[in-house]
């Protein structure tokens, strides 16, 4: 492999400091400023649509921080109004069974997070329930005389007495606080909520919507591993939280939703504890904690469920690297789709309970999240209308075109991924190719908006650059049975697929064998890793984030020890010493002649910053190729606050314009300009 890089001539000479961005293309600070819709909450009638959207900061002018998150109101004619807008943290919107709109936020005055509501035309918002630690979940009650509330357990005066003292000592895992249940009446001035006596931590809180129950996950403790692997449905009593019954299904828990009468739940499961996503449809009866599977053997995962008012289930499913709507018949019966598969990429739904219309959150490949609306069968079309554009701007950029693009791995297994084009192209000439690798595996990449801080997709097109989406073997959308192929096996066919699929853009004479990138974060971070070490020879640039280096000592920092056993390796590093080192990228450094820009929060227990800063010390003490460790001190596992992510994009794409149409050598300079103007948002 050579470091020299000839500059592509299309694209102009490379700055030494930072990239220019040249025409309409999009640019890194047009990713920073992109606006998303995360939540919907369609009105009984099904006339308007509440929304939450998302509006970053501006990383050159705010104060830094995460994207702020707007309550705004949208009607059937797709016009929109802020009712919540500003500097502030809007979530969990829902109705009330009076017709207010309802969420959670800490507004001026608060001290945690808090219940409001507000009326659907306007007027002051009300705060309905305050408590000692944020609300985290809530559920009227039918009559909305009452509301369930989830709320962490405050923590102990005494001890908060001690710390201030300096005794600030804290003991691993052994001082978490449960998420408790409460009951609050909202019809008695001053009334003091009523916590339930339950045990364990609780989440996923539903009040029947035909009594006094309440269907909730109880998990051992609030740890994130039993989070993860050991949460069980209860139902339970609202008088005194008598338990009622308890669903003995030991897997992945997701969404849990009652039926109009209260005679049934759905829920979103996996099908054992070695079930890597919850994907599977199951009914329960309340009662007694029975379940049976609504879609058996179904070749997708489900994603989100909702009841309709007529006693029919809904439910999305990720097939492939599309998703589909589906209802299945109260009366039972086989499931059917109700909207056309190319019309987006659905990411919630949420139907009237007075009217045959279905709000959902979508995107494509044109434009992020935004508010579609689909109306009754009578209105003749399976397609959902788009109600909001967030990002007018947007139509004045250039973007790769987008397609879906399938190939064969080495063993013959069919695998799919999403390819971004460049914006130009010099004839028939190879293009460069950055390879986007998702994490979990327990994830895919569907056909929808693709382009973020991290995977900066449409702003490499402007430059040139191809990008690569693969679904490897493990990946969800596929079913059970495939989400586990990679089970037992890491870092091996799962990763032999991303070396296929550029194999397979070399042979169609689209990628340049010779300019080839790759970046992931978390377990693409891994990817990541193993391309720039043991796959070496056939990659040319590496971008790691919050990645994994040493399969070893990662088990022994995580917080999801058991999640990472019991749904990845099956195996724990002393059944297999040798194995598990033998998987990690720091096995191979020596051979490694990547040039790896690794990037990590300090703050992150996932996957802790150790395994970053282990992998850039081999390598530096080797010295052997150009390597550069980058830490972000506020962030976790992931970055979320607006400064670091424009920081982060800036360095991924000057690294792959570096080392893969660029000079090559050393690392381009530590420093970067950040000082290119955001444009005005259009309103």
């Amino acid at each position: 492999m050579r470091f020299g890089r000839r500059f592509a001539v299309a694209l102009g000479a490379l700055l030494a400091t930072a990239p220019g961005w040249a025409g309409e293309a999009l640019s890194p600070h047009d990713v920073a400023r992109l606006r998303t819709v995360t939540e919907v909450a369609l009105s009984p009638d099904g006339r308007q649509v509440a929304y939450v959207l998302e509006v970053p900061r501006d990383p050159l002018t705010d104060e830094d921080g995460r994207a702020w998150a707007e309550l705004h109101l949208v009607d059937a004619k797709g016009e929109s109004r802020a009712y919540i807008a500003g500097e502030v943290n809007v979530s969990r919107i829902a109705w009330t069974p009076d017709g207010e709109l309802a969420f959670l936020a800490e507004r001026e005055g608060d001290e945690t997070k808090c219940l409001y509501t507000i009326a659907p035309d306007g007027g002051e918002a009300r705060r309905r329930v305050a408590h000692d630690t944020d609300l985290r979940e809530y559920s009227f009650s039918p009559d909305g005389s009452a509301v369930a509330f989830l709320a962490k357990k405050a923590e102990d005066e005494e001890r908060k007495d001690e710390a201030e003292k300096g005794f600030d000592r804290e003991i691993f895992e052994e001082e978490w606080r449960p998420v408790e249940v409460w009951i609050q009446d909202l019809e008695t001035d001053d009334a003091e909520p009523r916590r339930l006596d339950l045990p364990g931590s609780a989440s996923a809180l539903s009040w029947s919507p035909a009594d006094d129950r309440l269907a909730l996950a109880l998990a051992p403790t609030s740890l994130i591993d039993d989070h993860y692997m050991r949460r069980q449905v209860h139902v339970v009593t609202v008088d005194g939280g008598e338990i009622v019954s308890r669903v003995e299904h030991e897997a992945k828990l997701g969404e849990v939703a009652w039926s109009p009468d209260g005679r049934r739940l759905a829920m979103i499961s996996g099908t054992d504890v070695h079930d890597p996503k919850e994907g599977r449809l199951f009914l329960v009866d309340p009662a007694n904690g029975s379940f049976t599977e609504a879609v058996p053997g179904y070749m997708g995962h489900v994603a989100a469920i909702a009841w309709d008012d007529s006693g029919d289930l809904l439910f999305l499913g990720d097939e492939g690297v599309e998703t589909t709507l589906n209802r299945i018949p109260a009366a039972g019966g086989r499931h059917r789709e109700i909207a056309a598969r190319d019309a987006g990429v659905w990411r919630g739904l949420s139907p009237a309970r007075a009217a045959d219309a279905i709000a959902l959150p979508g995107d494509s490949p044109h434009h992020p999240t935004e508010v579609f609306l689909l109306e009754s069968p009578e209105s003749g079309s399976d397609r959902p209308r788009r109600l909001t554009d967030s990002n007018p701007w947007l139509a004045e950029r250039a973007l790769g075109e987008q397609e879906l693009v399938r190939f064969h791995a080495r063993d013959g297994l069919e695998l799919e991924g999403l390819l971004v084009q460049p914006l130009e192209r010099d004839g028939d000439e190879p293009v460069p190719l950055v390879m986007m690798v998702h994490g979990g595996p327990e994830s895919h990449h569907r056909n929808g908006w693709l382009t973020n801080y991290s995977r900066p997709a449409q702003i490499l097109a402007g430059r040139g650059f191809a990008s690569f989406y693969t679904n490897y073997r493990g990946s969800t959308g596929r079913g059970v049975e495939f989400s586990k192929t990679s089970q037992g096996d890491p870092a091996g066919k799962e990763f032999d697929d991303l070396v296929d699929a550029v194999d397979h853009l070399i042979e169609i004479g689209l990628v340049d064998c010779e300019r080839v990138g790759v970046t992931g974060g978390s377990y693409g971070g891994y990817a990541t890793a193993w391309s720039s070490t043991y796959y070496t020879d056939r990659f040319a640039a590496g971008v790691m984030f919050v990645g994994i280096s040493n399969e070893i000592s990662k088990i022994g920092t995580s917080d999801i020890p058991n999640e990472l056993y019991l749904v990845h390796q099956r195996h724990w590093p002393w059944d297999d010493w040798k194995l598990h080192l033998e998987r990690s990228p720091i096995y191979y450094v020596e051979q490694a002649r990547t040039p790896l820009l690794i990037l990590h929060g300090k703050k992150d227990t996932r996957v802790f910053p150790g395994q970053s800063m282990e992998l850039y010390r081999f390598l530096t003490t080797l010295g052997r190729t150009p390597v550069r460790l980058v830490l972000y001190p506020e962030e976790g596992h992931g970055n979320r606050r607006a400064a670091s992510r424009l920081d982060y994009t800036l360095r991924l794409v000057r690294w792959m314009e570096h080392y893969l149409n660029g000079p090559g050598g050393a690392p381009p300079p530590k420093e970067l300009s950040y000082e290119e103007p955001m444009m005005e948002v259009a309103e």
